[in-house]
């Protein structure tokens, strides 16, 4: 789980994600988004790849990455347990206490 929010704590990778909530983008569409060097892009989709947040896919000489939305959701909820949110309470789990 470290690995996916270590993708996560840069900016551009963020921003990365955000460009892909609507779908599938190239490596092309997503690089020029972004004032950095493809060399700069290549490694943030390394590290994207490697947390498991993005696939992507070879089509013809197009790379084209997805979120991969199942390991965004568990990073999110075990953030959200570390931190204590999204407990449910003993009202909401039918439990009632003595």
């Amino acid at each position: 789980m470290s690995s996916v929010f270590e993708a996560l704590s840069h900016p551009t990778r963020r921003a990365i994600l955000e460009l892909l909530k609507d779908g599938s983008k190239t490596a092309g569409e997503l690089a020029d988004a972004f004032d950095v060097s493809k060399a700069t892009m290549s490694g943030h989709f390394s590290k994207l790849k490697a947390a498991g947040l993005v696939h992507s896919d070879q089509i013809g000489t197009s790379v084209v990455y997805s979120v991969n939305m199942s390991v965004l959701e568990e990073a999110l909820q075990s953030f959200m347990s570390r931190v204590g949110l999204g407990r449910k309470s003993e009202s909401q789990t039918g439990e009632m206490s003595s």
